[in-house]
């Protein structure tokens, strides 16, 4: 039985420095994706998230589920530093995570020197 193309949701199931970013998206493990990801521990996730778009504890709902390994959250912004709302600060807090704001460049710059280092970092990253 021929079945047609099957769409599935964005993931890569490992850990991977990011290559290269912009024109709308990232290049990692040799391949490449549009629009925003998440870097976490179970891998990297397709995002629904664009630049301007506020930040809210349901847009890391995933990151949430999940916390057991992640000690911090490199949040890029964007093109420009966006500070994080107080409710996402308090829930990434409450759940052991520190959280740091930056443009997507120094966060994905800043995310590949922490893998590297083997620490527990995951990223929250908004294609530019």
């Amino acid at each position: 039985m021929a079945r047609g193309i099957e769409i599935r949701e964005a993931h890569f199931p490992g850990r991977a420095p990011i290559d290269a970013y912009g024109n709308g998206g990232f290049r990692f493990a040799d391949m490449s994706h549009r629009g925003s990801i998440l870097c976490l521990p179970s891998g990297i996730h397709g995002w629904d998230m664009q630049e301007g778009e506020q930040l809210t504890v349901a847009s890391l709902e995933r990151l949430l589920s999940d916390t057991s390994s992640i000690e911090v959250l490199l949040i890029g912004t964007g093109a420009n530093l966006v500070p994080i709302p107080a409710d996402v600060k308090a829930a990434l807090k409450a759940n052991g995570i520190s959280s740091d704001p930056m443009s997507t460049g120094a966060a994905v710059r800043t995310f590949n020197i922490m893998l590297a280092e083997s620490r527990a970092v995951a990223a929250a990253l908004i294609a530019v």
